[in-house]
């Protein structure tokens, strides 16, 4: 039995995929209606990414499109993919026409373009598929993109109580009602207004008398990125899309923010790590591997920079000198670690638009943090090095060199991702194995430089 479900969130378990399975395989059409029916449509997406291919176009093929059409958003992509390939493009159309021109967008440009054009000749709502046709025209990652065209538009000259009528016209085919906005006879974008401010006042008044001029807009072409930060920023809900023209197109609602920030969070976290690619856990083999395999390979190149310099120097350290080479890999972590530390701060505060001032002010910072950072750490390694080995002299050159490798690697952890992110390439790219195997390099040079200097070899 499939317990209550109120006031719990939903848990996807092993036995209710096992029952919906056996349902769908006893052809019990009914009760599996019933029980589906009890769940979000987000939650049957959960169930059906767990049913094999077969079973799930079943489930979506049995449910009606107002329903099926919610669960194919939420939809892992590559089960939705599959899913769609076994749909006619009739069947798709009719999901289609259940969406959200930004959500029914976003499904067709998974399809091929054949398929494509056969999905938008069967769409019979002549608008919508106007509209959809409108969205897939823009690039991906802009504002036009994100966008959908249904929202409320009221005009300026209008009176509260003609607006009030035309609104609930316009209302029934939008999902949620953030804001109204206020255009002119030239569907120019003037103001918003509030449904507190309509509702109080008096039917007579026209709408440019209590509408609000001051209204937050986003360019069709703005970068996605963009978008996101002006909406964090003054905590929106939604917010419209204009041309250049300043002509009202379309409004782009929180929830497609939330999309683009994660799958932006996705791809950096995966840079960071050293993955190319948007890739997942349950991709194949040779996917995964074309992903992890440039930047290991830039490791690999790395480790055996790193052999070159330590053999160039073989000659300088021997006798009582030659202990400097067991601390290498010290030296090499700790700038490995302070450079990605350097570069995450960075990067970070680039996404979120933090990083103000000059590229010199922040190299400053950044030296003068680490110079204080690796004063303390050397402190503590050199009387190490001192009581376990007995040599000030040693101890004080490896001391010293970590210092100055500490600082080097700050500085390049703080410059790379500042001069990347002005050259327009993706900052997080300077988080993983880059600045690791750039610091490893950089800091055993300049350990065994400065170390050779003090000890006189």
């Amino acid at each position: 039995m499939v317990e209550e479900k109120e006031n719990s969130q939903f848990e996807l378990t092993d036995e209710l995929v096992e029952r919906v399975e056996l349902l769908v395989a006893g052809k019990s059409d009914k009760e599996l209606k019933l029980l589906l029916n009890e769940f979000h449509y987000a939650d049957v997406a959960e169930i059906l990414d767990e049913l094999n291919l077969e079973d799930a176009v079943y489930v979506i093929k049995l449910l009606d499109s107002e329903t099926t059409s919610d669960i194919l958003t939420e939809l892992d992509e590559d089960t939705r993919e599959k899913i769609l390939e076994n749909l006619s493009a009739k069947e798709i159309a009719e999901e289609i026409e259940e969406l959200d021109t930004d959500d029914a967008a976003d499904i067709i440009a998974e399809l091929s373009e054949e398929r494509q054009a056969e999905v938008i000749s069967q769409i019979e709502d002549d608008e919508h598929r106007d509209e959809i046709t409108e969205l897939l025209a823009y690039d991906e990652d802009t504002a036009g993109s994100l966008m959908a065209k249904e929202l409320v538009k009221v005009y300026e000259t209008w009176t509260v109580a003609g607006c009030l009528r035309r609104i609930r016209g316009q209302a029934k085919d939008v999902t949620r009602v953030h804001s109204i906005y206020v255009v002119d006879k030239k569907e120019k974008l003037i103001g918003r207004l509030s449904l507190k401010d309509l509702i109080v006042a008096k039917s007579e008044q026209k709408i440019a008398e209590i509408s609000n001029s001051n209204v937050d807009y986003v360019f069709v072409d703005d970068d996605v990125e963009d978008v996101a930060r002006v909406m964090s920023k003054y905590d929106l809900e939604a917010i419209p899309v204009v041309d250049t023209n300043q002509t009202l197109l379309g409004r782009i609602t929180i929830d497609d923010i939330v999309d683009v920030l994660k799958e932006e969070a996705d791809k950096d976290y995966q840079m960071a790590a050293g993955i190319t690619g948007d890739v997942e856990a349950d991709d194949s083999i040779l996917e995964l591997t074309r992903a992890r395999l440039p930047w290991l390979f830039l490791g690999l190149v790395g480790g055996v920079g790193a052999f070159l310099i330590m053999e160039g120097f073989e000659e300088a350290f021997k006798g009582e000198a030659f202990i400097l080479f067991f601390f290498t890999p010290l030296i090499a972590a700790m700038a490995g670690n302070v450079g990605v530390q350097s570069s995450a701060i960075i990067v970070q505060g680039l996404a979120n638009d933090d990083v103000k001032g000059s590229v010199n002010k922040r190299l400053i910072k950044e030296m003068l943090l680490a110079a204080l950072n690796g004063t303390i750490l050397a402190l503590f390694l050199f009387f190490f090095v001192w009581a376990t080995k007995g040599s000030f002299i040693t101890a004080l050159a490896i001391s010293v060199s970590l210092i100055a490798v500490i600082i080097v690697a700050g500085l390049i952890g703080t410059f790379v991702p500042l001069f990347l992110d002005k050259r327009g390439i993706d900052p997080a790219i300077a988080t993983g194995p880059f600045i690791t195997t750039s610091n490893d390099i950089f800091g055993i040079l300049i350990y065994f430089w400065i170390a050779r200097l003090i000890l006189g070899i």
